[in-house]
């Protein structure tokens, strides 16, 4: 594990140093949130699953848009519970907020592919999962004259890190039909061309309390905070935008086995 020991004290600094760039540099746009997300790993083959996500976020306690993400990829196990996933996602983001970075007023569209590493551990009772993401990202430039309209995609890559963690409530071990705590921070890092000054994107921290219905079926309810460092600055100011977006997230999580019924 010491070689995860550079990425906490990187993650740490930045945490710290996000407000207070924000108090002194930059706009503040603070957003009530409400994302309703759902996701699952679907057996298609011995080691191979079809991963399918869909989440919509709304601002202003849910009454409006903020983002809409569609999500289809591929996972293949490895041994030691090692899994290596890859795939496409379709994002919209809409204009919210006071200093809205979709600035003339029609959703902003934006093509993904994405590969990623996800591996984890038992600490006792406690399970932790750490999760690598590379994304290739094309971001929808709409024509000033013609707001519906794609002129051109800007193209920009982004490195993401989720530390998660999941701790039964009622057991050593969490079986079906009982409550467990779960909690992530992910950290999302802007590189190479059109980055500009939009190094750190942004950081989520969220926790909450889970319920397992079954292996493939649970429920949580998680506080988030998000902290989003805009790419484009205020057009009226000049100065950038710091988000410091709050509320709740309602996630779904489905799992289906299409290889038929399990070994008895």
């Amino acid at each position: 594990m010491k070689f995860l020991r550079p990425c906490f004290l990187s993650l740490a600094g930045l945490l710290a140093a996000a407000p207070a760039f924000a108090q002194n540099t930059r706009l503040v746009d603070r957003n009530a949130l409400v994302w309703l997300t759902y996701n699952g790993d679907h057996k298609v083959a011995g080691k191979w699953a079809v991963h399918t996500e869909a989440q919509v976020r709304r601002v202003r306690f849910g009454a409006a848009p903020q983002q809409l993400l569609l999500r289809l990829g591929g996972v293949y196990s490895l041994p030691h519970a090692v899994k290596l996933g890859g795939g496409y996602t379709n994002f919209t983001t809409y204009s919210y907020g006071q200093h809205p970075s979709a600035e003339l007023g029609e959703p902003t569209p934006e093509h993904r592919t994405y590969e990623d590493i996800t591996f984890g551990a038992d600490y006792g009772r406690l399970h932790l999962a750490h999760r690598l993401r590379l994304e290739q990202r094309w971001l929808g430039q709409l024509d000033p004259s013609q707001p519906t309209r794609v002129a051109s995609w800007q193209y920009q890559n982004r490195a993401r890190y989720q530390l998660a963690g999941q701790l039964p409530l009622q057991g050593p071990a969490l079986d079906d039909h009982e409550w467990y705590v779960n909690f992530f921070d992910e950290l999302f890092i802007g590189f190479g061309p059109n980055v500009n000054q939009n190094i750190f994107n942004q950081n989520r921290i969220s926790a909450g309390l889970g319920y397992q219905f079954t292996d493939d079926f649970q429920l949580e309810l998680n506080y988030l905070n998000q902290w989003t460092l805009q790419g484009d600055e205020d057009a009226a100011t000049g100065r950038q935008v710091f988000e410091n977006n709050n509320g709740l997230r309602l996630n779904v999580v489905y799992n289906l086995n299409f290889t038929g019924p399990k070994a008895n």
